[in-house]
């Protein structure tokens, strides 16, 4: 089988891509992760992940299979998008959280995946709709207050017990997507190149309610199925 090589030190990435039967080696990259000028928040995850594929690629095995993600929060007003990314400090985390607060946004999560031996590379960009329960202050100062939201897009995790900021009954879209990492549809393309994978995950998974086979393996706030809309 052929050896995969994850381009990014995120442990929710890690984790992901483990659930799905991958074994892989991590190759983390120093790509800086800012906004261009007039760019969509679509573009810049896609070319972010390109990035960081290609620079995982330079040390990687001659037969690799490099992958590179990057995720962002972007809240659309008509044709007006505010992009979120990692928070600066605690008060830039509140204020982004107090921004989401009560509010429907996309997740953007960005795939890249390299073949080392043609040199080849696809990228595909998979989107999450994401609504967020109406918290309190005092719920995002305890949240802010932990530390957690510091390193991750839009400052929250949907799978932090502790806050749970999504609101999950309402919720029907991909979970891992949300984390960082659409499994299904990695583990679709690094099979048709030749990886190892769990046979039980498919890309049909990502768009049926209930059929996700990880979500109960995420713990802290995952909801143990998808909602499907026609039966409550």
């Amino acid at each position: 089988m052929r050896p995969v090589v994850l381009a990014s030190s995120s442990p929710r990435r890690q984790e992901l891509l483990a659930l799905g039967g991958v074994r892989f080696e991590v190759r983390a990259t120093a790509t800086p992760e800012s906004v261009q000028a007039g760019e969509t928040a679509r573009a810049m995850v896609a070319r972010l992940s390109r990035a960081k594929a290609r620079a995982a690629a330079s040390s990687a095995p001659a037969d690799a299979l490099v992958l590179g993600a990057d995720t962002t929060v972007v809240l659309s007003d008509g044709p007006q998008e505010t992009i979120l990314e990692k928070p600066r400090d605690a008060a830039d985390a509140a204020r982004m959280l107090r921004l989401l607060r009560g509010r429907a946004h996309a997740v953007l999560t960005a795939i890249t995946l390299l073949d080392t031996a043609t040199g080849t590379a696809t990228t595909e960009v998979v989107a999450a709709q994401v609504p967020m329960r109406a918290y309190t202050d005092a719920e995002i100062d305890a949240y802010v207050a932990s530390g957690d939201p510091l390193d991750k897009a839009g400052a929250y995790a949907i799978q932090y017990a502790g806050f749970q900021p999504v609101d999950l009954t309402q919720f029907s879209d991909c979970f891992a997507t949300v984390m960082g990492l659409p499994v299904c549809r990695v583990v679709e393309r690094l099979r048709a190149r030749g990886a190892a994978t769990d046979p039980a995950l498919r890309p049909a998974n990502c768009d049926a309610p209930r059929a996700c086979p990880i979500v109960a393996h995420l713990g802290g706030g995952a909801p143990p199925v998808r909602r499907d809309p026609t039966n409550p």
